[in-house]
């Protein structure tokens, strides 16, 4: 594995790992109730604009995703689209560039 590939796939399990450290840390100090998620990210608009930011950034990197994937024909690399919108955009944007930096065959 380059170099490259290997900073790809930390920054993927770093952006999977420390965003869930903190939503589980809220569910379980709040209940785990997503409505109440939902309305810490509407709290003020410095959280309000951070959360629309990764709304707008996650459907980027999606429109993103599929796009090369059509070209490419790169099919595994769609599991960045759910990474991105279960966990964030910082565990799904490395993952993309982690599979998508693959050998081709």
């Amino acid at each position: 594995m380059s170099g490259l590939r290997l900073t790809y796939f930390v920054l993927a399990i770093l952006g999977a790992l420390v965003p869930l450290a903190y939503i589980f840390g809220f569910f379980q100090a709040e209940g785990w109730s997503l409505g109440l998620m939902i309305d810490a990210w509407r709290a003020n608009g410095a959280t309000k604009g951070a959360a629309m930011d990764l709304v707008i950034s996650g459907v980027a990197l999606t429109v993103w995703i599929v796009a090369e994937t059509r070209v490419r024909r790169n099919w595994v690399a769609l599991l960045a689209i759910p990474a991105t919108f279960l966990v964030g955009v910082s565990f799904g944007l490395p993952l993309y560039l982690f599979l998508r930096s693959r050998p081709v065959s």
